[in-house]
């Protein structure tokens, strides 16, 4: 089973990210230029959060707040699950499985080096069972 560091190596692109201070409307903005879900919150460069569509809908929406008016520190996630990039893709499965969750941010001790969704570790498993299947076939005919 691979671990989290190589889907962070497959995955193109730099961290995307906003300060708390930012508005949940200006995240929403970066979220739909970006195409994603969940955003990590950095604070001068100290990951201090991470603010998901979900913590949109239930914290904003649902309680009648406007996205223009309201910051991202005080809807935010402050202390969401995070993983390492050691972490087998198979624990990150099992957490976000067991905690109904979608993002992972990925820490190297204190140091921010990614994020991971399901939908990247569901990709890394249909691959990793696609690549074990085509073996196993070349085996079976010897080719």
């Amino acid at each position: 089973m691979g671990r989290v560091r190589n889907i962070l190596q497959s995955k193109a692109g730099s961290i995307i990210s906003v300060c708390p201070d930012s508005t949940v409307y200006e995240a929403l903005e970066l979220m739909l230029e970006k195409n994603v879900g969940a955003l990590l919150v950095m604070n001068q460069n100290k990951f201090v959060g991470l603010f998901t569509e979900r913590d949109y809908a239930r914290k904003v929406i649902l309680k009648g707040k406007a996205s223009k008016e309201t910051l991202i520190r005080e809807i935010m996630t402050e202390h969401p699950q995070k993983v390492s990039p050691d972490n087998t893709i198979e624990d990150c499965m099992l957490l976000m499985t067991n905690k109904y969750i979608r993002h992972l941010p990925v820490l190297a001790g204190e140091e921010l080096v990614g994020i991971i969704s399901i939908g990247d570790v569901v990709r890394y498993i249909i691959d990793e069972q696609k690549f074990i299947i085509e073996n196993l076939e070349h085996y079976i005919t010897g080719e």
